[in-house]
């Protein structure tokens, strides 16, 4: 079987972002089938220190590492921050084209974006072929992680998720390839739901404890779905999503056992 190849869009804004390229890497190490041929980052070394320490493990483990800083980018061309509601920004297309002419020097089979907090348009994902993480079930709440847990709470919801979808300019809800599920709110943290919630809402403990168990599951549900499209039993996207919950909870489990 010839390995899925890879190419990875992040920001590498934190733990995140790191420890899911990490936990990949192990997964390839341990046999997973896929090849890791480029990371895109879209800050450059000294912008942020979580970000320089993504790229230097990625080149210690050999990857081809491409960088262009998205706000010298901006700034360079005069461009602004667009406003929620409004249309993207001209200079963020031009931005994608350039992107684009990077990862062409790499050959692969798929793009993954993981942590990469910029929308990508119609110059990048019209181009290539790319899945991207999001951190709720298919009918969830969009938006990043912070805003997905803070909604869910605000809901009272009881389970969430984690999924790929295909990305379009249908942002957050292009078709979706893969999810999991597991549960919010059980008797192990039943308290925290019951208590007074500190604020700002993503310091409260319940916060935490929602987004501890997501982390948990999003490096394992990404290798799964890696897994299932290198060996054939996943399209790009899919006639169906495939559902991953029970094979997420396995490797979770393997992963406690030192597995």
């Amino acid at each position: 079987m010839k390995p899925l190849r890879i190419a990875w869009l992040t920001t590498g804004r934190g733990p995140g972002s790191f420890g899911a390229l990490e936990y990949t890497l192990q997964a390839i190490e341990k046999g997973l089938p896929v090849r890791l041929e480029a990371v895109f980052v879209n800050r450059e070394r000294g912008e942020a220190e979580p970000t320089d320490r993504l790229i230097t493990f990625a080149e210690g483990h050999g990857i081809p590492v491409e960088t262009l800083s998205s706000v010298r980018f901006r700034r360079e061309r005069g461009g602004r921050i667009g406003r929620p509601g409004e249309p993207l920004q001209p200079w963020r297309f031009e931005y994608d084209a350039e992107v684009a002419d990077l990862l062409a020097r790499h050959e692969f089979d798929l793009g993954v974006m993981f942590g990469y907090m910029l929308i990508a348009t119609e110059p990048l994902h019209g181009r290539f072929r790319f899945i991207n993480d999001h951190p709720a079930l298919p009918d969830g709440p969009i938006g990043t992680y912070s805003e997905v847990i803070a909604g869910l709470i605000r809901a009272g919801a009881r389970e969430s998720g984690c999924m790929m979808n295909v990305v379009t300019a249908d942002v957050d809800r292009g078709a979706t390839v893969s999810y999991c599920r597991y549960t919010i709110r059980d008797d192990q943290n039943e308290a925290l739901w019951k208590g007074t919630l500190s604020e700002p809402i993503e310091e409260s403990a319940l916060f935490l404890d929602i987004r501890r168990r997501g982390v948990e599951r999003e490096r394992p549900f990404l290798a799964e779905t890696l897994r299932a499209i290198a060996e054939g039993t996943l399209a790009v996207p899919p006639d169906a999503p495939l559902d991953l919950t029970a094979e997420v909870e396995r490797a979770i489990a393997t992963d406690r056992a030192g597995g």
